[in-house]
């Protein structure tokens, strides 16, 4: 069941997929109207899911799951991974990498390999200040919180000297 992102309790769970690139305004709507298909009929041993989603800066797709109505199983996260995969397929972009790093280069949104940012940490090109996406964050409400966080209060900051 499609719900409003926002609307979903702080302690929903969340994925967090980033994008190795800027999705354009026309795949952010293509987008849109896959996932509202995919969470109105998202559901774990067929009961529905209380589900939403949001997409920031045009490059992150954040899945939020309200589990106090019904938990996610093995197979309601595979079907997500599925669907994921597909978007991946569907725009020749990379969404799935968890070995890469997305911060904040003034209003630019930077994206590099974790071995690239550890060499720009090793060469001050990035401090504990710079501002990274923390796609670790479990719920709503380290969302809210902890995922755009300085670089030393992330698990970015062992990087940083």
């Amino acid at each position: 069941m499609l719900v409003d992102f926002n609307t979903l309790p702080e302690e929903s769970r969340v994925w967090i997929y980033q994008a190795n690139r800027t999705f354009t305004d026309a795949e952010i709507e293509e987008i849109k109207a896959k996932l509202d298909i995919f969470v109105t009929n998202w559901a774990a041993h067929g009961s529905d899911l209380q589900a939403g989603y949001t997409i920031e800066y045009k490059r992150f797709i954040v899945l939020a799951l309200n589990q106090s109505i019904n938990k996610a199983t093995g197979c309601s996260i595979d079907a997500s991974v599925n669907f994921i995969q597909e978007l991946e397929k569907d725009y020749n972009v990379d969404l799935m990498d968890k070995m890469n790093v997305s911060y904040k280069q003034g209003d630019f949104i930077a994206y590099k390999t974790l071995t690239d940012f550890r060499k720009m940490a090793k060469d001050r090109s990035v401090s504990k200040n710079t501002i990274v996406f923390n796609n670790l964050v479990n719920n709503i409400a380290e969302f809210k919180e902890y995922w755009e966080v300085p670089a030393s209060e992330s698990w970015h900051g062992r990087f940083i000297k």
